[in-house]
């Protein structure tokens, strides 16, 4: 196994925030509590929060289960559980899964397996319908892919842009349209970036910032913007600091905040703002803690919640950081609860 593979399989094991028990954010005094688990396992899923307010939780794998899950489930927060729904087609890890404009929930590519050595990149994909809880199949993209962004546009399409198939990570886009429920082919972007973001914003256009290559070595730089008009990407500034498995946050203002992630050679607490009047990043106060495979939620006041993710020592991070743009300073909030598998 090459350095490349080794490096990339330790980050397809973290990326899946695996729901051995879901830990909710109850508000802004800094508490998190336990709800229920559900079953089995997963890690590599996707979940969606659905226009009713539930979960739907799909797909991924469990370590203590052969094969990829097609299974599927969804949470309600008002009883606190989980309860099945039906299944995909397809089992697939590493997929997206965006909610459309209709309240359903397009799942695209990801990776299963032929045997114990042999990954299959997946190019097909279903629609999760809540009235009914049940996937049906719907286009297939051009291209297999997993590890892809998936953006919903103004417009109600979907923008799907890179991800990895095989020995290759891939600069090819494609938008799906649920009026025909097909993919077709778009841009394409200027670099291959698998581990990268796409993050909408105020006028519609799409910023395509990090990455790195297929071989795991070369990290990304410069960023892109995605015009849904013209069907074309545009470079824009480029980021202080080269990024893979980081996030990205639109702030009220309209501008992006870019936290942590993995440079290649450390994890990074630093952060900094993408402004799209100007097309420039500029750094920005750093976390306290160093951590990629984080995730970030804008929270009502407009302050940004960063919570877990993995600062490079075996135990997963419980802890959990607020930034705030009046100031331009993290400050650590309470921990979320330990779980356990």
């Amino acid at each position: 196994m090459s350095v490349a593979q080794s490096r990339r399989g330790a980050a397809f094991r973290a990326i899946g925030l695996g729901l051995a028990g879901l830990v909710v954010a109850t508000s802004l005094v800094g508490c998190w509590w336990k709800s229920a688990t559900p079953k089995p396992g997963r890690e590599l899923h996707t979940a969606t929060l659905l226009s009713d307010g539930r979960v739907l939780i799909a797909g991924g794998n469990n370590q203590n289960i052969p094969g990829i899950l097609s299974s599927a489930e969804l949470y309600d927060p008002k009883t606190g559980t989980f309860s099945p729904t039906g299944s995909m087609g397809t089992a697939r890890e590493g997929h997206t899964a965006t909610l459309l404009a209709d309240g359903r929930v397009l799942v695209a590519g990801g990776r299963n397996v032929n045997d114990a050595s042999d990954w299959s990149y997946l190019s097909s994909a279903e629609l999760y319908d809540p009235q009914t809880g049940t996937f049906s199949p719907t286009g297939s993209m051009a291209t297999a892919r997993d590890l892809q962004t998936a953006t919903l546009l103004s417009d109600g399409r979907v923008l799907i842009a890179g991800g990895y198939a095989g020995a290759n990570s891939l600069s090819s886009a494609e938008l799906y349209d649920p009026a025909t429920g097909t993919f077709s082919l778009t841009g394409p972007m200027a670099y291959v970036r698998y581990r990268h973001t796409a993050t909408l914003l105020s006028d519609g256009r799409v910023l395509i910032a990090g990455g790195s290559d297929s071989d795991g070595r070369t990290f990304i730089y410069p960023a892109e913007l995605y015009d849904p008009k013209t069907g074309t990407f545009s470079p824009t500034g480029s980021m202080g600091t080269a990024r893979t498995d980081f996030t990205a946050t639109r702030l009220a203002d309209g501008r992006v905040l870019v936290a942590g992630g993995d440079d290649g050679w450390d994890f990074q607490a630093s952060a900094e703002l993408y402004d799209p009047k100007t097309g420039m990043f500029s750094p920005t106060g750093s976390m306290t803690t160093v951590r990629m495979l984080h995730t970030a939620a804008l929270l009502s006041d407009g302050r940004v919640l960063i919570a877990g993710g993995n600062d490079g020592s075996p135990a997963d991070l419980a802890s959990a950081e607020l930034y705030d743009p009046k100031t331009a300073t993290f400050s650590l909030t309470g921990p979320m609860a330990a779980t356990s598998p």
